[in-house]
């Protein structure tokens, strides 16, 4: 051939679907006959679809021996990209195919508050409904009700800052914890200035919003008239659920949300301090249901399961806010 023939054009359509899993099926037995059994095919219909893959790619995939086939490089470069695709696609058909006909219920809400709060009593409701399908996604990112799959999501902020149909499922205090052995090693704590004697635990990205300075351990001494803040060190965090992991650990003292740790008071795995000192926040948790999931059971069951432990929580912290949960203020 001329060196100045003009080389054919590559070819740019997309290789057909059914081409792909034929070739995936014969370069994981490396056998026609048994691809071929694989996919409810004959076995010429097999050779069919990678004579045509081979067409469509350009280049041999296979090398054919009288009694085997090996991959060539090409074929392995292919293989080696397809397989995990393949199995993604496959999974996820699974997947669907199981949950097909089954009710569930997306949930949002974030880390800490799905780890602490959400998930150590979403046992009694699955006891309660065994047929409900759960899925919870954990983020900080505000999600779009109108647009996504969440039916229920669950946040934590100021009352202006929630939508209108918001419910506020309970507000919020600060309370001084720590793990009781913590406590044994030394000197009990009396008086609010005694904090100075521990490591005090508190949030890394506290100033980083106004709001969550209420948050703060200065706000909390400023409150209580400790003039100097001067720990034996600090201990930094991102997540509410960290925090209340190192004081469980006996690292330090917290300065605690109260419908996180309510638990681990109630069983005695952390202990309130400071009792007559807790500190109030603006800050409060509320619960959004999507407008198209409100008229199915399913979510119904959850919302009114979430209100009655919402409920109960109110009583464990003494929020004696008797409000409406369908409204809030401003």
């Amino acid at each position: 051939m001329s060196q100045n023939a003009p080389q054919a054009p590559l070819r740019t359509r997309p290789v057909g679907m059914g081409h792909l899993r034929a070739f995936e099926a014969v370069a994981r037995h490396l056998n026609f006959r048994a691809a071929a059994e694989e996919l409810s095919l004959t076995q010429s219909a097999v050779s069919r679809q990678i004579q045509g893959l081979e067409d469509d790619v350009g280049v041999p995939l296979f090398l054919r021996h009288t009694r085997a086939v090996e991959l060539t490089g090409a074929g392995a470069q292919l293989l080696r990209a397809l397989q995990p695709g393949m199995y993604g696609i496959d999974g996820a058909v699974r997947q669907i195919r199981q949950t097909a006909g089954r009710r569930s219920v997306a949930i949002s809400t974030w880390a800490s508050f799905a780890s602490m709060w959400l998930i150590p009593r979403l046992e009694a409701f699955q006891r309660a409904h065994p047929d409900i399908d759960i899925r919870i996604d954990a983020t900080d990112v505000p999600v779009d009700m109108d647009t996504t799959d969440v039916d229920v999501a669950l946040r934590y902020t100021l009352p202006s800052r929630v939508l209108a149909s918001a419910e506020r499922l309970f507000g919020e205090q600060l309370s001084v914890v720590a793990s009781p052995w913590l406590l044994q090693s030394g000197e009990p704590l009396k008086k609010p200035a005694d904090v100075n004697r521990f490591t005090l635990i508190e949030a890394g990205d506290l100033y980083r919003s106004h709001h969550n300075e209420w948050l703060s351990w200065h706000r909390w001494s400023h409150a209580h008239g400790v003039q100097r803040l001067e720990p034996r060190r600090w201990l930094y965090f991102n997540y509410a659920h960290q925090i209340a992991q190192a004081a469980l650990a006996g690292q330090g003292v917290a300065l605690a949300r109260m419908p996180m740790v309510a638990d681990s008071l109630a069983n005695g795995d952390l202990v309130e301090i400071l009792p007559g000192h807790r500190l109030g926040s603006p800050l409060a948790y509320w619960l959004l249901v999507g407008p198209r999931s409100r008229q199915r059971s399913e979510v119904q069951a959850l919302v009114e399961w979430i209100r009655s432990e919402a409920a109960v929580t109110r009583g464990t912290i003494g929020d004696g806010q008797d409000t409406d949960l369908d409204a809030h203020a401003d």
